[in-house]
């Protein structure tokens, strides 16, 4: 579970001192991470996948700066509403989304405030992304779900998750290797 700690905010007038609220500070974690995820891909009902299951693995490797999710224009309401309500920024395009998720990981490979780039998909057509991603010096962390998940994928990047979904009663929310680089 992400560290969480809560402040006092105190106001100092001529009354003296007096709190007027607390606010939430999440601890550092070390690496930047951004996170993008395929939404018709890992989003799917059948599947069981959580957004909160994502964030919690990603913890362990650093702090979350980035986090959209690609959906395409036949997401349900309700799916965009609770994306922004995890506080991801949800990007709805018209066309193909896996033309959207490349471009948005060119960007963050290309910026210098990030360290590991995460992809949630289950889809083999990122694997140059992730190839060039490990080119210039990112960090890359796969986060995918069975059935379909490309085994290319679990190959090339630095770090493996294979998500269980809810259907899996029983078994351990999620799985982390260490992937061969």
């Amino acid at each position: 579970m992400p560290s969480v700690r809560w402040e006092k905010i105190v106001d100092i007038t001529r009354g003296g001192i007096r709190s007027i609220g607390v606010m939430r500070k999440k601890t550092s974690r070390g690496k930047k991470i951004a996170l993008l995820i395929d939404g018709p891909n890992i989003l799917r009902k059948e599947l069981g996948v959580k957004l909160e299951d994502i964030q919690e693995v990603l913890s362990e490797i650093g702090d979350i700066r980035v986090a959209k999710v690609i959906l395409n224009q036949y997401a349900p309401q309700g799916l965009i509403e609770a994306v922004s309500n995890q506080g991801f920024e949800p990007i709805i395009v018209s066309g193909e989304t896996g033309v959207k998720l490349a471009v948005e990981a060119m960007k963050e490979i290309y910026n210098p405030n990030i360290d590991v780039l995460a992809i949630a998909t289950r889809n083999a057509e990122f694997f140059p992304v992730i190839l060039k991603a490990k080119e210039k010096g990112k960090e890359t962390v796969v986060i995918g779900v069975e059935p379909g998940f490309s085994v290319a994928l679990k190959h090339a990047a630095d770090y493996t998750i294979i998500l269980k979904g809810d259907s899996d009663e029983g078994e351990v929310p999620a799985d982390t290797e260490e992937g061969e680089a």
